[in-house]
């Protein structure tokens, strides 16, 4: 189970794996990452870029795939995750599980979001 802390509640998602995207707040492309999330913490797997430029190139394993640069990460588990929201970039972070849909974060200036493991 994963728990979202934003804006003075905390909402719990029944799911191990969730997907982030976001745009780059200086090139306006998008990223995404793949994470679990269990007992050890939160753990990313995957990103994909759609470009690069200021301070966002893709690490030397990426593959160009239909467009965006994919890679695979080899990370220890962190145990939480703040996500910055600063109103600044257009949009928030979306949020992805499967079974529960996508939702999004942080759209509108304020507190930081944090996302953590948080038991079964």
């Amino acid at each position: 189970m994963i728990c979202i802390a934003a804006g003075g509640k905390i909402t719990t998602i029944a799911a191990s794996l969730f997907t982030l995207t976001w745009t780059h707040s200086v090139e306006k492309t998008r990223w995404e990452e793949t994470w679990r999330a269990g007992p050890e913490g939160l753990t990313v797997l995957q990103g994909r870029i759609e470009g690069s430029g200021a301070g966002m190139e893709p690490p030397p394993n990426a593959r160009l795939e239909d467009g965006a640069y994919v890679y695979r990460l080899d990370r220890a588990p962190i145990p939480e995750l703040v996500l910055a929201a600063s109103g600044a970039t257009g949009g928030g972070w979306q949020f992805c599980s499967e079974g529960t849909g996508c939702v999004e974060l942080g759209r509108d200036p304020g507190a930081p979001i944090h996302l953590r493991w948080c038991g079964k």
